[in-house]
């Protein structure tokens, strides 16, 4: 029979399954049918898992066993750099060309415990830094609804996949809004959760104290699924704690205060559709039965800078460990240190030197205190101008992106220009709170209808008032 992937969701799927309509092996033929068809042209995947029809079996026969729950058999797309046991993962980089996974990130043991399907690994910027996906050693993905133009980053790769029918669900991970700009150019659903909710072990670290995993759908209802599966306090990550769905939660739904930083949503650079659809968007909610009222965040536009210092501080010390000894790509030179810059040189490309290189500098002596600890001073003060604002506000929004998906190579010499595409994204991840993008209409350019997204953000542990709201945008 013909699957309509246009409109699948996971509780369709789940139900078809549990009817007799298809099995979950015809469900994963389908998804490998359109990789065949489009990923050549999107390059979404950097590699297809060769057991994709034997995990679905096992899933079939949790289902005719009625050990069945609604993630069995849900195939999943994974970024290239969640870990897999005994298979490849490179974080889309040079240097750890042919790396195979040792053991299972956590995320991927619950996953597995579920019965998803795992279909393959998705492109995404080399380490996680950039924002187009253009940094890839397997070179850009293509936005499906304009092929030449970026998908976002740097889990690119995964946007494309959902939005392309190539997979019914896909796994990002966000260090300054990777899940959400992408999801934002490719019409999509895309949740960072609270730091800590999800657990990080077997996630390759680019920045430790921003980075998260979360997912990338069509529904928010997916999202949701998706993140009460991967949720949870877990001992190989420190960091990480339980997240009830509602740990605070004294908002009524039928009415939601929603706080909207102006002074920062209407500053200089922002396109004008954005501007436009993002007040659509607030008119939208108010006859839903909310409330917007403008608020104060005097020091939210100072997000980036604290990102731009911190991120790349984070990762050169994160990517001192890949080296060329012990695994990936290595090239000989005359001593140890030339060892290491051989290796380092032609296995990182350009974006990871620059962010090694600034990181290096803002740590080191003489630096360290101007930059570096200064940026610990300014995160604390735009975390406590949050919490201020929740004892306003329930969520805050703003757009996703300054602007809809542009073209690959325009801002690929420009890496200033590229850095503020991250503007509305990065104070979440300063803050280490919630926050959700979804789809809110399209910007024409050039003769293509181009995806715009709204972002939500809400306190500490407050997912479940991002999943209602969203749910009551989008009337799903």
């Amino acid at each position: 029979m013909k699957i309509d992937l246009n409109t699948l969701t996971i509780k369709k799927a789940h139900a078809a399954f549990i009817n007799g309509e298809y099995s979950a092996v015809d469900l994963a033929k389908a998804y490998l049918s359109e990789i065949e068809k489009k990923n050549k042209e999107l390059n979404a995947y950097v590699e297809v898992y060769s057991d994709v029809l034997e995990q679905a079996a096992e899933a079939d026969k949790k289902i005719k066993n009625g050990e069945a729950n609604l993630l069995t058999g849900i195939p999943f797309a994974l970024k290239d750099n969640i870990l897999v046991k005994g298979k490849r993962v490179s974080a889309s980089s040079k240097i750890l060309e042919n790396y195979v996974a040792s053991y299972d990130a956590t995320v991927i043991v619950k996953l597995k415990q579920a019965g998803a399907v795992f279909l393959g690994r998705t492109n995404m910027d080399e380490f996680a830094m950039g924002g187009s996906t253009e940094t890839s050693c397997y070179g850009t993905s293509h936005n499906p609804y304009d092929a030449s133009r970026v998908p976002g980053g740097s889990s690119g790769g995964s946007a494309v996949a959902v939005a392309a029918n190539l997979t019914l669900v896909a796994l990002g991970s966000d260090t300054g809004g990777s899940i959400r700009q992408p999801a934002s150019f490719c019409g999509l659903v895309g949740m960072k959760p609270t730091y800590g909710a999800v657990s990080r072990h077997g996630l390759m670290a680019m920045a430790s104290s921003l980075d998260q995993i979360g997912p990338i759908t069509k529904t928010v209802e997916d999202a949701q699924i998706i993140f009460d599966c991967i949720k949870g306090r877990d001992p190989m990550d420190s960091t990480s704690m339980e997240i009830s769905n509602m740990e605070h939660g004294t908002w009524n739904t039928k009415k939601i205060k929603i706080g909207v930083p102006r002074a920062f949503t209407e500053s200089e650079g922002i396109d004008k559709d954005v501007i436009d659809n993002f007040n659509v968007s607030l008119e939208i909610l108010k006859k839903s039965g909310h409330e917007v009222k403008d608020i104060a965040l005097p020091t939210i536009s100072y997000a980036l800078a604290v990102y731009y210092i911190l991120m790349p501080a984070e990762a050169s010390t994160n990517l001192a460990r890949y080296d060329g000894v012990k695994y990936g790509f290595h090239k000989a030179g005359g001593n140890l240190l030339e060892d290491y810059k051989f290796s380092r040189g032609e296995g990182f490309g350009t974006e990871v030197r620059r962010r090694v290189l600034l990181g290096a500098h803002v740590l080191s002596s003489g630096y360290h205190d101007a930059y570096y600890n200064k940026a610990i001073q300014v995160r604390g003060v735009i975390t406590e101008d949050f919490n201020k604002a929740w004892k306003e506000v329930d969520v805050i929004a703003t757009p996703t992106t300054p602007s809809p998906a542009f073209k690959i190579g325009e801002k690929v010499s420009d890496p200033l220009s590229m850095y503020l595409a991250d503007i509305f994204t990065v104070s979440a991840n300063i803050a280490a709170i919630p926050a959700i993008s979804i789809p809110s209409g399209f910007s024409e350019v050039s003769g293509k209808k181009l995806p715009l997204g709204l972002q939500f953000m809400a306190p500490v542990g407050e997912e479940a008032i991002l999943f209602e709201l969203s749910k009551d945008f989008l009337k799903e």
